[in-house]
């Protein structure tokens, strides 16, 4: 059973926060980053009406007590050299920061948060945050070419890096942030990027906020240079961004050699075919979407680059061996390449009833579902890109052939081994024909309650979840009659316990092509109630259950 989903607006916005208990300069020390980056995710969902208006860092927030109704807490942050900088862009890097901030003050160290599009500033003296903060609010601060917001920060000071630059700290790990990953992020691609400027020992890829990886070099002197060369850098032109921070382990475990993890000390640990990662090369340059791009420089950035600081010192130009195209038997084997692709290519969708929203409804009962693109060539067709080659063989099992909007669906493997965001137009019901759900928390194979998930063919019996509390069988009616899908039969709802905040059960319908149109359009719908500030993402799967 899932939870209630969260929505956004934590009702944080604004220039300025409620002011927090007292801490001491330890703590403060300690919890700057972590303190920040959970506070700031929701004070930038909330902040876009607020921040047109330009008033909120004049202003100090008004609050309402949680015990004490029509009590409001005038409190104001105090200043602090340290300032909280929001709405950036995802390329910014803290050289940009940099040159748009100097002018205030001299600027001492700089912390960006991935993914979250904002940093904290820290300035040698508290005056020079004020003149950031009050001209920020009389005035547009451009940073990057785009407005940015500012507030005080909590904490007096950033806390740095135990090893910031210094040999002696004995750190040779290095975690890497990718951001804006249009193409996949693989071992390979990494190592092929940082091996020429430090030998690196092992790799390790996770997706827990976006896509981030640890890389472990021979020594530290590697891995401040790899640092250095490599920090704001594209692996991909205008794409796959590094922002790269050490990293707190020392040491890397690795346990198998495959896209996501692998330990050059131990060959023994291969588990496929080496080869079969190396199939882009990753240089600074356009993507070898159709074959490997030209022999190119990578790193360092050149000196006019806005990636660069101006004192940093320009380095030898590191060279990447051209990949060439790899020549496939004719004869390809069960394990050839078109079986062991993670896209999906489905065919025969409704011209005008069907979407990106709509195909990642169907194809997430499967595996969780990183991009969905429509073919603009070919009408009616749309690649799905999953996160494995087993949830693609999983989709073509259960869905291939059947109906939805009284068209019969083909999906099958896909000769792509990616899903590229070219020709990106209008579809017929005004959406864009292409989406990518990396980041989307409706996907059920990555969480904590992966392994309930039952994989379960098309069915008449849809099994749902997550509803309020208070929704009724003819709530559900009126929702099936308003976005014109067929209606249930039979409804049942189970005993929920007095714990639990969600409610769930079963429908039937006359039949599977019924059910099947139902959970495309319904699922993942957000349903909101008067006495909930937060919508309910209603869920639905197919269920075990025949009939009721």
């Amino acid at each position: 059973m899932e939870e209630k989903e969260e929505g956004g607006g934590g009702g944080g916005g604004g220039y300025h926060r409620t002011a927090k208990r007292p801490r001491t300069e330890k703590e403060k020390e300690k919890e700057a980053g972590v303190r920040e980056l959970e506070e700031g995710e929701e004070e930038e969902e909330d902040s876009a009406g607020e921040d047109a208006g330009g008033s909120g860092a004049t202003k100090s927030r008004s609050r309402k007590n949680g015990g004490k109704n029509g009590v409001e807490d005038t409190h104001r942050i105090p200043p602090s050299p340290v300032v909280h900088v929001r709405g950036l862009c995802d390329a910014v890097v803290e050289a940009d920061l940099v040159e748009a901030l100097e002018k205030f003050g001299n600027i001492c160290y700089v912390m960006m948060m991935p993914f979250k599009r904002q940093a904290l500033v820290e300035f040698d003296s508290v005056e020079s945050a004020e003149r950031c903060v009050t001209c920020g609010a009389h005035e547009v601060v451009y940073i990057a070419d785009q407005q940015a917001f500012f507030n005080f920060s909590t904490s007096q000071r950033i806390t740095r890096p135990t090893n910031a630059d210094d040999p002696t700290s004995r750190n040779k790990v290095l975690l890497l942030s990718i951001q804006n990953p249009l193409y996949p992020i693989t071992t390979d691609v990494l190592y092929t990027v940082c091996n020429p400027v430090g030998n690196v020992l092992r790799i390790v890829i996770f997706k827990r906020n976006g896509i981030q990886a640890m890389v472990e070099f021979e020594s530290v002197e590697d891995a401040q240079k790899a640092k250095l060369a490599l920090n704001g850098a594209d692996i991909y032109s205008g794409c796959c961004t590094l922002k790269i921070e050490y990293a707190r382990p020392n040491r890397l475990n690795v346990v198998r050699n495959d896209n996501t993890s692998w330990d050059y000390t131990k060959p023994f640990l291969l588990h496929r075919d080496r080869g079969k990662g190396r199939q882009r090369q990753a240089i600074l340059g356009e993507h070898p979407s159709n074959g490997y791009g030209p022999h190119c420089p990578l790193l360092p950035l050149p000196a006019n680059s806005r990636y660069r600081r101006s004192h940093e010192p320009s380095q030898e130009m590191i060279s990447y061996p051209p990949l060439l195209p790899k020549a496939f038997s004719s004869t390809p084997s069960s394990s050839s390449i078109l079986g062991s692709s993670s896209v999906a290519m489905v065919s025969g969708l409704h011209p005008t009833k069907m979407n990106c929203n709509r195909i990642f409804n169907l194809f997430c009962l499967y595996g969780n579902v990183e991009k969905v693109k429509f073919m603009k060539s070919v009408p009616g067709t749309a690649l799905v890109e999953m996160g494995d080659e087993y949830a693609v063989d999983r989709a073509v099992t259960h869905l291939n052939s059947i109906k939805v909007f009284g068209k019969k669906l083909n999906v099958c493997v896909s000769k792509q081994q990616a899903v590229i965001p070219s020709q990106v137009f209008e579809l017929a019901d005004g959406s864009c024909s292409y989406q990518d759900f990396s980041l989307t928390r409706n996907n059920r194979f990555s969480s904590t309650h992966s392994n309930r998930n039952i994989i379960q063919p098309p069915a008449a019996v849809l099994h749902f979840y997550n509803a309020p509390p208070t929704l009724s069988q003819h709530q559900l009616l009126k929702l099936c009659s308003e976005h014109s899908v067929p209606p249930f039969t039979k409804f049942k709802v189970f005993d929920a316990k007095p714990s639990l905040k969600t409610l769930s059960g079963l429908l039937e319908f006359d039949s599977k092509t019924e059910a099947v149109e139902a959970l495309t359009v319904l699922n993942h719908y957000q349903i909101r109630i008067p006495s909930s500030s937060n919508p309910f993402t209603l869920k639905l799967c197919f269920s075990t259950s025949s009939h009721l």
